[in-house]
């Protein structure tokens, strides 16, 4: 099965990383975050990757090419596609799935790790009879609540994510058809193809209750940082490891 990954972006809200690479190839603990996100993949049996690139797609393509980083893909079955500098989201996804048509596939963006159990993912989407499903995730927790009365301050609480709603956290599965309903190169799949299969009620929302985390700051990337030299790192805690 394919995994398309969402890896041609400019990155410009991290912009102190990104001037001279592609946000998925800042180094986390050493290596890419494109790495560790295809980690996640592998190490549940999912290894057949295609990298949807475009800025400074040169970068990711030594990367993966060089022979003193073959250590750490471990005989991965790895493509990269040419989705051009301009194009958004929708238009990646379509030109990809229209160099392996009428196949299902995995696709996620190329700056968010989660401890995604994927053959769980896969099994909820097949019963569902949709033509989509996107991984639902609480936003992170940023600000603390104050309870407030007659002026003076009365609790103060941590905020925490199931506080708020659900959010997108990329991890769609997308049947073939998807591709159908994205109508040009320049349309997100979050403000194009998305509501339009919404609209059909195409699209089922997988909850995923566990570790999710984007890196758009750099407070973020700093953040994953630390997490990646915890054991087990949050985004392989509790994976079904396939042997």
């Amino acid at each position: 099965m394919k995994i398309i990954i969402l890896a041609g972006g400019l990155g410009t809200r991290i912009s102190e990383e990104t001037n001279d690479k592609p946000k998925p190839m800042v180094l986390i603990d050493g290596l890419p975050l494109l790495w560790h996100l295809m980690h996640i993949f592998a190490i549940q049996g999912f290894n057949d990757f295609v990298l949807a690139v475009g800025y400074k797609a040169s970068i990711i393509k030594d990367w993966f090419t060089d022979e003193k980083n073959s250590n750490f893909l471990n005989g991965w079955k790895i493509d990269l596609v040419d989705t051009g500098l301009d194009t958004q989201t929708g238009g990646r996804i379509s030109i990809c799935m229209d160099a392996y048509p009428n196949q299902q596939v995995l696709v996620t963006y190329g700056d968010g790790l989660a401890n995604i159990q994927v053959s769980t993912l896969l099994k909820f989407h097949n019963s569902q009879n949709t033509l989509a499903t996107v991984t639902a995730v609480r936003p992170p927790a940023r600000f603390g609540t104050l309870n407030i009365k007659g002026g003076k301050v009365m609790k103060f609480a941590e905020k925490v994510q199931s506080d708020a709603g659900w959010i997108n956290g990329g991890f769609f599965v997308l049947e073939p058809k998807v591709k159908n309903y994205v109508t040009s190169p320049l349309e997100p799949f979050e403000s194009g193809a998305l509501p339009r299969l919404v609209a059909e009620q195409q699209v089922t929302a997988y909850k995923h209750f566990d570790f999710w985390k984007p890196m758009d700051t750099l407070r973020e990337k700093n953040e994953l940082e630390v997490l990646a030299r915890q054991e087990p790192v949050p985004w392989l805690k509790d994976l079904k490891i396939d042997r």
